[in-house]
């Protein structure tokens, strides 16, 4: 960020950032300021800011004193009695060009005439017959019908100052395609400013036209109003009112209502009809599962307690009871019984 001050040189001219240095300097205000042209007196236009970028600025040398302001307003003069001289020669050498006006610099070190023409204009004659008059450096210099306009100023058919000598810095390209999207008229008349161009209006007004017409149907939509279907007849932009006629009524005028009253159900003449959003059902209210209570503890049966047994005696059981003893031999032969 750095702090910068707007200068202007002329009272249409264009506003150019200068570095201010340690002055707090306020709009109005008369500063010296070095320029590529050498010292110049320039008017504050717009007081201390901070702007972004590190571009290094040419400095504010001073505020101008009571001798600066003399010699600005002596050199007025001399712009004056310099355009006279310089439209007699251009008579006098019958040259096809409109001076349009002079300036000099701050020391009288140079003179520079703008001009306007039709074409390329050979003046080499005539600048030197201007040096042999005032014996300083001269200059011409070719300019257009817009900047014409801005040096000159006046009033435009809104009834306010030009828009290019009031706060322009820039000329920017401008077509007849944005006169359309506005909804004027395309006679050129009422669209063209005192320079015969079109006015530079169009130009710094389209975008916020843009972001409306997003917002409005065009003339010649289907709606869908709170008194039922129609079609607009027309649409104010910027005011956002519409004229619809009312398909039940095609007889009776256009009603006026606002562009936020409206639908839009076809955007134009030959549009493809929109799809009408079905309402959307109130969803029903979810049962919340009911948190089941804590069962309460049933009483546990006391632990049981076994019995001790007494250890039973048991008895080898006799297997051979009944049969004898007997016994089997070797080859699987019964052992005979021993005698007594």
């Amino acid at each position: 960020m750095a702090m910068t001050v707007g200068i202007r040189f002329r009272n249409s001219g264009k506003v150019y950032d200068f570095d201010p240095g340690e002055l707090i300097l306020l709009p109005g205000e008369k500063v010296m300021v070095e320029t590529a042209r050498g010292v110049e007196c320039g008017e504050v236009a717009r007081a201390n800011r901070e702007t972004a970028g590190d571009k290094p600025l040419k400095p504010v040398l001073r505020r101008a004193n009571e001798e600066d302001r003399r010699r600005v307003e002596d050199n007025i003069r001399k712009e004056r009695e310099a355009m006279r001289i310089c439209q007699e020669r251009i008579e006098a050498h019958n040259l096809d060009m409109k001076l349009v006006d002079a300036e000099y610099a701050f020391d009288n070190s140079k003179i520079l005439f703008n001009f306007t023409a039709e074409g390329r204009v050979d003046f080499r004659d005539l600048v030197k017959d201007l040096a042999g008059v005032f014996h300083t450096r001269i200059e011409l210099h070719q300019i257009g019908v817009r900047d014409e306009a801005k040096k000159l100023g006046g009033i435009g058919i809104c009834g306010r100052p030009f828009c290019c000598s009031q706060f322009l810095r820039d000329f920017q390209p401008v077509s007849i395609k944005m006169a359309k999207e506005q909804g004027l008229s395309l006679n050129p008349t009422k669209i063209s400013g005192s320079c015969g161009r079109l006015m530079c209006c169009l130009k710094y007004e389209q975008d916020t036209y843009e972001e409306l017409l997003k917002l409005s149907p065009k003339v010649g939509a289907t709606v869908m109003t709170a008194e039922g279907r129609g079609v607009v007849t027309d649409s104010a932009i910027l005011t956002g009112r519409l004229k619809v006629r009312l398909d039940k009524n095609p007889e009776s005028p256009p009603v006026e209502m606002r562009r936020e009253d409206v639908n839009i159900i076809r955007k134009g003449p030959s549009g493809e009809e929109l799809p009408t959003p079905a309402p959307q059902p109130t969803p029903a209210p979810v049962a919340q599962p009911e948190t089941p209570a804590e069962p309460t503890p049933a009483a546990q049966p006391a632990p049981r307690q076994e019995e001790q047994r007494q250890p039973r005696d048991r008895r080898p059981r006799n297997r051979g009871r009944g049969r004898g003893n007997r016994g089997r031999g070797q080859g699987g032969q019964n052992t005979p019984k021993p005698q007594n």
